[in-house]
C-alpha cells in the first residue's frame, strides 16, 4: 500500500525538530535581535508547533502551527506574534530549501508581501536565510536576514 502524501509531508518537517538559536541581522535595525526557537510536534504529529523568543523590545515573540496540505507537496504556516499580528504562509519544504510567502489578504489586510528563503545546511544543523518584501508583488528588497543554528 502506497503512504499517504501527507504523511510523508509530515515526516520531511522531523528536519526543524529541536532547539534552535536565532541569528537576526536588520539592515536598518537592532544589532543584537537573537534568540531562541523551538519546534516540536503537537496533536499526535499532525501539526508542527514553532515558538519563538527574541529579548529585543523590536523583534516580537511569537508561535506557528505548521499543517501539510492533503496532496503532501506543500504546507501552511499559521503565525501569530506578541503584537498581535496574525497570518497566513504558504511554506515549502523539500531538498533542505525552506520558503514561505504571503502575497494575499488573509485576518489581515495586505500592504506588502512577504518572502521568507532558507536552506538547511548538509549536516542539518544550520539554516542560513532571509525575508524579503514586496509592494508591488514583484520587485524584492531585503528585510531581514535571519538564520538557525541548532542547539538541541
Amino acid at each position: 500500500m502506497a503512504e499517504d502524501p501527507r504523511s510523508s509531508a509530515l515526516a520531511r518537517l522531523d528536519a526543524f525538530v529541536g532547539e534552535w538559536t536565532l541569528e537576526v541581522d536588520f539592515p536598518n535595525g537592532p544589532k543584537d535581535a537573537s534568540g531562541r526557537v523551538t519546534f516540536e510536534w503537537t496533536l499526535g504529529r499532525e501539526y508542527l508547533l514553532q515558538r519563538w523568543e527574541v529579548p529585543h523590545p523590536e523583534a516580537p515573540d511569537g508561535m506557528a502551527v505548521i499543517s501539510a496540505e492533503d496532496d503532501g507537496e506543500g504546507y501552511v504556516q499559521h503565525y501569530f506574534d506578541s503584537r498581535g499580528v496574525v497570518r497566513v504562509y504558504r511554506m515549502t519544504f523539500r531538498d533542505g530549501l525552506w520558503t514561505l510567502l504571503r502575497d494575499a489578504p488573509d485576518f489581515t489586510p495586505l500592504s506588502f508581501s512577504q518572502r521568507y528563503t532558507g536552506s538547511f545546511s548538509e549536516d542539518g544543523s544550520r539554516i542560513v536565510g532571509r525575508w524579503e518584501t514586496s509592494h508591488d508583488g514583484s520587485t524584492w528588497e531585503l528585510d531581514f536576514d535571519l538564520g538557525y543554528r541548532r542547539l538541541a
